[in-house]
This record gives structure tokens, sequence and C-alpha cells, in this order.
């Protein structure tokens, strides 16, 4: 039985071997017309003159870059718990050039209402990695010098956290060195009810009135630095613009943005003085502001940005002084840097608390009022009468559509930045 397992291995060796498909060398232009694909890359690029999206000129053309990638899928799930790179040195004490308590990246559940255990069966997707490797004078071998490195991929798609909840006070990203563009976004705020009185915006209601004098008709003037109308509660809807975020140890990021206020309802006391303050007028009056725009700026918090949906071009890099590197939209300062090239979503920009309106906004709408009740006097009935000496004023609708509110707002908790741990069980990190 042995030797006829022996006799047909030979046999087959033996045809093996007088295969036309047995391997032969190429020449150089037969092999040109191969194709196949390496797990590894390695590509070189000459720097040359450029300028990013920022408009600012990299002259690099004595520096060239070595890239090594891996053609490969990558699959990650991880939790840091502290990342802390470039703190003090030649950028100074105090702050370091990326500070973020508890990151955690995985991939991107495909329930919206996801549960934390649904989170850690997920991982992130990192197509394509590679590390770059930025050379001065990489043709002279005297005054060759490594700038600086990149550990970058062609794309990262998940979800990235920071911080371990979505509250009023900032955790998570402490100090940003890097860029990214954040997605056009919209929300709808809840302004909070508030009254506004003469002393919280020290101007005066001015209008006038029409009624009759012993049955003629007349129309008279006042002004009122008396009053006290309470202002009801409105939805709020704006939209806030693809912002770009790019700098060294920031902390802070500013969003420009426009809206539009809902219907407020007024209703309160007003005393104003006619003829020259010879008549008193005291009435209770009510009515409705509609059509006011916003013009919107959010001074916020980096520590209050908890959630990045990735699904584009990121790097992290170090230089010894600014690079263009080659994809990338803007340059890397000196330093850490953190780059994320396509535009980021933040999610639903609906703040979770009413939105105050302070005096500063008060202030802006006075004009407008007054201009509506000075061109269109309200009917006041007999002067002399139930005009002048008290009962109601139905003022209407005050319509405001050529006014425009600057409309600052600081550290909005935005539910679009809610998330679950990256945990088993209730825990907030792990």
């Amino acid at each position: 039985m042995k030797k006829t397992i022996m006799a047909s291995i030979a046999a087959s060796t033996l045809s093996l071997t007088t295969m036309t498909h047995a391997m032969t060398s190429l020449d150089d232009q037969e092999l040109s017309k191969v194709d196949g694909q390496a797990l590894l890359n390695l590509e070189y690029l000459q720097g040359s003159n450029q300028t990013d999206a920022l408009g600012v000129n990299y002259n690099q053309t004595n520096i060239g870059f070595y890239k090594l990638g891996l053609n490969a899928e990558m699959e990650l799930n991880a939790n840091i718990k502290r990342l802390q790179l470039g703190c003090g040195g030649s950028n100074g004490a105090g702050k370091c050039d990326l500070d973020i308590d508890n990151l955690s990246l995985s991939g991107l559940p495909a329930d919206p209402n996801y549960t934390a255990d649904q989170r850690t069966a997920t991982s992130a997707k990192i197509t394509n990695p590679f590390i770059q490797f930025a050379i001065k004078n990489p043709t002279s071998a005297a005054s060759r010098e490594v700038l600086g490195f990149r550990l970058s991929a062609e794309k990262i798609s998940g979800l990235m956290t920071l911080g371990t909840e979505n509250s009023a006070t900032p955790n998570g990203l402490n100090s940003f060195s890097g860029y990214m563009k954040t997605k056009a976004a919209s929300g709808i705020a809840q302004t909070a009810e508030r009254t506004m009185t003469y002393a919280d915006t020290n101007l005066e209601i001015k209008g006038k009135v029409k009624g009759t004098i012993l049955g003629i008709p007349t129309t008279l003037d006042y002004t009122s630095n008396n009053y006290s109308l309470k202002l009801s509660s409105t939805a709020a809807p704006f939209t806030i613009g693809s912002t770009i975020v790019s700098g060294s140890r920031m902390t802070d990021v500013k969003l420009k943005g426009t809206g539009t206020v809902g219907q407020i309802d007024f209703a309160g006391d007003l005393t104003a003085k006619v003829l020259g303050g010879l008549l008193p007028l005291e009435k209770k009056v009510t009515g409705n502001i509609t059509g006011l725009k916003t013009d919107i700026t959010v001074n916020q918090s980096l520590g209050l940005i908890h959630a990045l949906y990735l699904n584009n071009p990121a790097s992290l890099s170090l230089q010894s002084q600014s690079i263009l590197w080659s994809g990338a939209a803007v340059g890397a300062n000196k330093g850490w840097w953190l780059a994320m090239e396509d535009e980021v979503e933040l999610g639903s920009l609906s703040p979770t608390t009413q939105v105050a309106i302070t005096n500063e906004v008060l202030k802006q709408t006075i004009a407008g009022i007054n201009k509506d009740l000075t061109d269109n006097p309200r009917d006041c009935g007999r002067i002399l009468g139930s005009c002048v000496f008290g009962g109601d004023l139905a003022v209407g609708n005050v319509p405001m559509n050529s006014t425009t509110l600057d409309f600052p707002l600081t550290n909005l908790t935005l539910q679009g930045q809610n998330f679950r741990p990256n945990c088993y069980g209730g825990v907030k990190f792990c």
C-alpha cells in the first residue's frame, strides 16, 4: 500500500514539472502588463508651492514626503482615559496641544436610539491607514532633516465621543490643536418667558392713539417710561452654517447662523403721557410681535462638544514647523495636530434648556415697536373717557419683518451631543 502511495506522489510531481503553466521569468515590458495589489505601498511625493484653504502660502519645494501605506480595512473599538500631547514646551506652559478626557472610538450603531451595549458591539472602520514622514532636503545626505511625521488613513468611519456626559458643565475636550469643518446644522431654541420694563431697556415706548374729543376725531402722541410687559415663551428655529475650526490650543469655537423668532405674545401695564404730560394714559395692553429675524453668534466651549460622527480622512501629526501635508485642507501648526478633513456631523443643535432673551436683545426691538405704534395709531375710544382713564388697549399685531436681531448665545447644551458610553452596563467610562 505504501509503495502505491509513493508511486502516485512521484508521478504527480513529475507531471507538475512538465506543465506549461510552470513559473517563468518576465522582462520589464512583460511585467508592465501584469496587474496586482500589494499589502504594503511605498510612495514619495515632492513638495511644492501651495496655498491652503485659509489662504496661507506654503513653499515646500525643499521637502519630500515619504509614505508607507497599508492597503487594508481595519476595525477598532477603543477607550482612552486621558489623551495629552504637546504639554508645555516651546508652546508655553499651562496647556497641551491636545488634552482630551474620556475619548472613545466605536462604530455608529444603526439604531439612533442605541444603548451602551449596542455601541460596544460596533467598531470604527479605518480604511488604508498609513504613516508619512516630511523630510527637509531629501536629496542631501549632509543636510537631510526629519520635520515631522503623520499617522493617517484615507477614511475613518465611526463615532468619536469626548467626555462622560452631555451637561451644562464642559467636559471631555479641554484643549484642541487641529482642523475640522462642521457640516451646516439646524435646531430649534425655545426662548424663556420674561418681563420687559423700562429699567431693562432704558428706552421709551412711543406711539399714537386715535379717538374722539366731543365727537371730533383726534390723534394724540404718547411716550412711556413706565411699562411692564410680560413676554411669552416662543420657538426660534435657526441654522448654523458650515464652520471651519482651526488653530492651536483652542478651548472654544464661534459658530455663526441665522434664524427666525416665532410669535411673541405680550401683556401688561403701560402708563404714558399725552398732551405734553397734561393727561396720563394708563392702560392694560395686549398684543403680539411677529416677523423677527436673528443673526446668531454662538460662543461655544469645546467642552460642550461631545459627539463627532466621522466619515472622512483623519490624521494625527507632529511637526517642528508648520507643514501643509499632502491632501490636507489647511497647514498643520508646529506641535501636535489632529485633523479631520471632510465635514463633521454635529447632529441637532437644539438647546436642551430654554434660552434667555437678554436686555440687549430687547433694546433692539423697541425701535420697531415704536415705528409700528406711530405709523398705525391704535383706536382708543373717547379721549376724555375710557381712552385716558382706564380700560384695555388691544395693540394687536406688531409686525417686525424688517428687524434683524443680533442674538448672541453662549455655551449651549445641545441635544445632538447626547451619547451613550462605550461600556457594558451602567458605567460612564471604562
